[in-house]
């Protein structure tokens, strides 16, 4: 079954092709929208920006919007790849989700986190394939109420990632409630303020910490320290910018900090393996 499904009221607000098997894969992309890639059959390697994974039977791949990835995968004598690809924008799956508050912030952890993992291999053994069969038969069904089966599967799709694959938010749960407060506000000022300048001293006088504390802080929670949170916040933003928009180089760099161009392009090229007009090409 190679059949491309489309579903919502939106073009490309929900894309799913069930099963497709191919002898061997070579792409080189970014999408808009989530991508779930799961693999029933396949041997080759996937790049996900700047790591490399074994691609092994039985796997799952979490790519977030705007995420350049390479799935390379050479012909082998008796070996086929055979997957799943569902991308979806994130939108679509929100409206279902005001009534789980727990499951809406584990999906947007998902959605637009710093993910510690996104590869998961040897998943045979949960119900993820029956699951991903569902969706495909309400997704390729005449019932009027078919997008509301399809929203509902994807809830169920989110518990059963949930339930069984580890996360960031899973491995915090030792983290003092104070100090992850403390992180999570750490995080919302540079949210807000990663198109401006950064200075330690700012952020650390309007939470009314010390610098060494709003550093340290962050570090334990998150793994990170502010500027490199900084820095992927404002990628993401370049990288939605370099999809969307026709803005020059020197334009998008301006609006992230007043960046120079140099600058901006090194430290992009340095988390995504490209520079940023290879990957504005590279958008599917």
């Amino acid at each position: 079954m190679n059949k491309h499904t489309q579903i919502g009221l939106e073009p490309g607000s929900f894309l799913y092709t069930y099963r497709k098997r191919d002898l061997e894969s070579y792409w080189h992309h970014a999408h808009r929208g989530i991508e779930i890639l799961y693999i029933y059959e396949g041997q080759g390697e996937i790049r996900v920006d700047n790591q490399t994974y074994p691609i092994e039977d039985h796997s799952l791949v979490w790519f977030q919007p705007y995420q350049l990835h390479r799935v390379s995968v050479p012909a082998r004598p008796n070996r086929a790849y055979v997957r799943t690809n569902l991308t979806f924008d994130p939108q679509f799956v929100v409206r279902y989700l005001a009534p789980f508050p727990d499951l809406e912030r584990f999906f947007r952890m998902l959605w637009n986190g710093h993910l510690q993992r996104q590869y998961f291999p040897s998943l045979q053994d949960i119900p993820l394939a029956e699951l991903l069969r569902e969706l495909h038969d309400a997704a390729e069904g005449a019932s009027p109420s078919r997008e509301e089966e399809v929203g509902l599967l994807m809830l169920s799709l989110l518990r059963l990632l949930k339930k069984h694959l580890i996360t960031r938010e899973a491995e915090a749960e030792d983290i003092p409630s104070r100090a992850r407060s403390h992180s999570e506000k750490i995080a919302e000022w540079l949210d807000a303020h990663y198109k401006q300048p950064f200075k330690l001293e700012e952020l650390a006088s309007s939470l009314h910490l010390s610098p060494y504390h709003v550093s340290h802080v962050f570090k334990k929670s998150t793994g990170m320290t502010p500027s490199d949170y900084l820095t992927r916040r404002r990628i993401r933003e370049a990288c939605a910018l370099l999809a969307n928009t026709s803005l020059s180089v020197g334009e998008i760099a301006s609006q992230l900090g007043g960046l120079t161009s140099s600058y901006f392009c090194q430290m992009f090229k340095k988390a995504k393996g490209v520079s940023p007009d290879q990957y504005r090409k590279s958008i599917y």
